[in-house]
């Protein structure tokens, strides 16, 4: 779960982490109202759950409390389009407002769970402000990995070789190797899959701000993270994914035009992989589960449907937990609620109850075309 800038900020500030002083705003009238707390100039940024902001015209820099509320304005109430968020943008309902602050430096620090490192690594570069793809891409040199071991945690000693690594002066080792351990912290007890700092900013005046902030929490955690919970915005959420996540379906909307319905993780990656070897794109990840009933089946179809996208569906299910005839009426069930959102059908089917799911479809009147393997799939799909 993605939560806003103005939030992580929030928690960073209950670890101990410095940001710039300011607060969110809701209204042009509250933006001018920080702006003149702040002394009269002010940094404006867009709160939606994308980066690029800078790029796209989300953040504005206001010279007077009037300048703040006119930013402020021109942003809430409209979509900001950026490279993360596709075409149609994420809504802007709110604006951060916060000091303007002479940044000498810019770094960047990151901790994200590598599986291969079975465990949380941090990422530091002198290379701040810019995208860390970008970085690991053009000059992976640098780039700083340091590997947290699980038990033992984030050690004063690897924090002081991160601080080092990004080359700030000795008077600021202590407070960014500080920094490394409560960001640590913050990421352990937030069950947290990324946190983020870009630009981790050193000032003119020698102090080491948060200038930005990323939080995102493990969405599989969150129903022990109480008070995550009520940070969540649904709006900057994609509308079917939500739909999706009320009846626990694993869904992903994509920008292809193949609907992808799999019961398995692993068998909806190769089912992708197969539509892509197909000469199309899958228009989503979806993973129905090993204990879906005809309910489930058919809210899984019906959103697929809802992407307007989509031109044909792919179905890969191998029965075991969920029988094959189980889906097979699940699937009719949908097409009896959406008859006008009905999409041609490539359906293979193996394992449990197989042929009788199989004969159901067949017998249905759906445009559904029966194969046996991936080869014959991705055939299908062609066509």
């Amino acid at each position: 779960m993605k939560i806003h800038e103005y939030q992580a900020k929030d928690i960073f500030s209950n670890y101990g982490i410095p940001i710039p002083e300011g607060r969110v705003a809701h209204s042009p009238k509250e933006a001018a109202e920080i702006a003149s707390e702040l002394g009269g100039s002010a940094v404006v940024k867009a709160q939606v759950h994308a980066g690029g902001r800078g790029k796209a015209g989300g953040i504005k820099v206001a010279n007077s409390p009037e300048e703040a509320a006119a930013a402020a304005d021109a942003l809430i109430g409209t979509s900001l389009v950026t490279f993360q968020t596709g075409p149609e943008g994420s809504p802007i309902r709110s604006v951060l407002v916060e000091e303007v602050v002479d940044v000498e430096t810019e770094l960047y620090v990151g901790m994200a769970i590598d599986g291969a490192a079975e465990g949380i690594v941090v990422i530091a570069s002198a290379a701040g402000g810019m995208e860390i793809e970008e970085v690991a891409e053009t000059t992976p040199e640098e780039i700083i990995r340091v590997a947290v071991d699980p038990v033992l945690g984030l050690q004063p000693f690897q924090g002081r070789k991160l601080a080092y690594g990004l080359g700030v002066p000795d008077s600021l080792n202590r407070p960014v190797a500080g920094l490394m351990s409560s960001l640590h912290k913050l990421f352990e007890d937030n069950d947290c899959s990324l946190v983020e700092i870009n630009p981790l900013g050193v000032t003119t005046d020698g102090r080491v701000l948060a200038m930005d902030a990323k939080i995102n929490i493990d969405d599989d955690a969150i129903f022990r993270q109480r008070p995550a919970q009520e940070l969540r915005d649904i709006e900057q959420e994609d509308p079917l994914e939500v739909e999706a996540g009320k009846f626990d379906i694993n869904y992903v909307k994509l920008d292809g035009d193949v609907g992808c319905i799999v019961n398995g993780a692993g068998l909806a990656m190769a089912t992708m992989d197969v539509t892509h070897a197909a000469g199309a794109s899958p228009a989503n990840f979806l993973d129905i589960g090993g204990g879906a009933d005809e309910e489930k089946v058919a809210r899984s179809l019906e959103i697929v449907l809802s992407d307007a996208n989509v031109r044909k569906v792919l179905v890969n299910i191998f029965g075991g937990i969920l029988r094959c005839d189980v889906a097979a009426r699940g699937f009719v069930m949908a097409s009896e609620r959406v008859p006008d959102k009905m999409r041609p059908m490539v359906v293979r089917m193996l394992g449990t109850n197989a042929e009788e799911g199989r004969d159901i479809l067949a017998n249905s009147g759906l445009d559904v075309t029966l194969v046996d393997n991936l080869g014959e799939a991705a055939a299908a799909i062609r066509a």
